[in-house]
């Protein structure tokens, strides 16, 4: 039986409502599952481009909301502009009224994780990221001279930066592959797999009509795999290609143009997003960024049929044994053809139940955490 007394603080980068971004998901769904469990989440987070919601009421015991900085107040600053936009006088006033654990959500909010005045509490970070790694392959990606200063600027800065969660008492690593490369620098490192919005598989048995390709299309690295699949997977296949996702560049709008047997989905609601992972026979899945877990892999597995992934997607993240992973854009096209009249079976299917609800479930997933958090406690 849960007890009375266990409070957490969770400090988020973005309002988590709706859940309908990588890392925003990660953490409504962390705290949905906490809440089901007993905790009584006091949630802090930074309020830009997304509204209040009472939804986040009826799971916090507590929700508050703070001003991020403009982008100029914080650019000159030696720390990483996605730390230092984050700080607030008001934040720090209402950790200190308490003792209560404090989770921060991602290197972005560790502004105040080296205070004095929270020196004694329990400390733990979510790690999404290896931000410096992240934030250096969105520079090589960006076109754009001014954004691709920036991101490496910004790069530089989260690399010196990351010795701040040297005075965390717990990393948590949202992959293995991240958690091997945290524990390396730090102690208290532990792997805690994403949450994420699936309780069941939903895949379908039976044969798909097209591939997909998904992704948030207004960040760079999924633009620039989009485009990879149209130029060098399915260059030369005559099947049915749809790409989904929100704020398609002209450029992948131009791309798409060029075929008849492509097709562009900008800016799907959730239901029709998940009705198009679930139509595919394929969902092809090829990325530049090897750090963080993939949550739209984690769609295309729970929903979908056959995935085709390369080994950057899901190396050392225990779903290898699901996907059809391919080294090259020459392989990845004879598996897209061998795979289009292959049948996704019954027993595919058990294979995904085995894996996805041992290994990414929820509800396991939060135990975890508040055995790491209150390991004298019981659920």
């Amino acid at each position: 039986m849960a007890s009375d007394f266990r409070h957490i603080h969770i400090v988020s980068f973005n309002v988590p409502y709706p859940p309908n971004y990588g890392g925003v998901i990660d953490v409504f769904y962390k705290i949905k599952s906490l809440a089901e469990l007993g905790i009584k989440v006091h949630l802090h987070t930074f309020h830009y481009g997304r509204e209040e919601t009472d939804k986040l009421n009826e799971l916090c015991e507590a929700v508050h909301y703070y001003p991020r900085q403009k982008f100029y107040q914080a650019i000159y600053s030696r720390v990483p502009y996605i730390v230092g936009s984050r700080q607030s006088d008001s934040l720090l006033s209402n950790l200190v009224e308490d003792e209560y654990p404090i989770l921060f959500e991602g290197l972005h909010t560790c502004f105040y994780l080296s205070h004095p005045s929270i020196l004694n509490r329990f400390k733990i970070v979510r790690m999404h990221n290896i931000e410096w790694d992240y934030y250096n392959s969105l520079g090589k990606a960006e076109r754009n001279f001014f954004r691709k200063f920036y991101f490496y600027a910004e790069s530089k800065k989260l690399k010196e930066y990351e010795e701040v969660l040297k005075d965390a008492n717990l990393i948590l690593g949202i992959s293995p592959n991240d958690a091997d490369y945290l524990s390396q620098r730090f102690p208290n490192v532990a792997h805690l797999s994403a949450f994420h919005p699936h309780t069941e598989v939903l895949s379908q048995v039976g044969n798909g009509g097209y591939a997909l390709y998904h992704g948030n299309l207004s960040v760079q690295e999924n633009n620039q795999a989009a485009i990879y699949v149209t130029r060098k997977i399915f260059d030369d296949i005559d099947l049915p290609l749809k790409i989904a996702g929100r704020k398609p560049s002209s450029m992948l709008q131009q791309e798409v143009k060029q075929r008849s047997n492509f097709e562009l989905i900008a800016d799907p609601e959730d239901e029709k997003m998940s009705a198009l992972i679930q139509g595919a026979h394929i969902n092809i899945l090829p990325t530049f960024q090897a750090t963080g877990i993939k949550l739209k892999l984690l769609n295309a597995l729970f929903n979908g049929r056959h995935c085709v992934v390369n080994q950057a997607m899901v190396e050392k993240t225990g779903l290898e044994s699901l996907c059809h992973v391919c080294d090259s854009a020459d392989d990845m096209k004879e598996t897209v053809k061998s795979l289009f009249d292959k049948e996704f079976t019954e027993a595919d299917l058990e294979r995904r139940r085995e894996v996805l609800e041992e290994n990414y479930s929820n509800n396991a997933n939060a135990q975890h955490l508040i055995a790491m958090v209150w390991p004298v406690l019981s659920v």
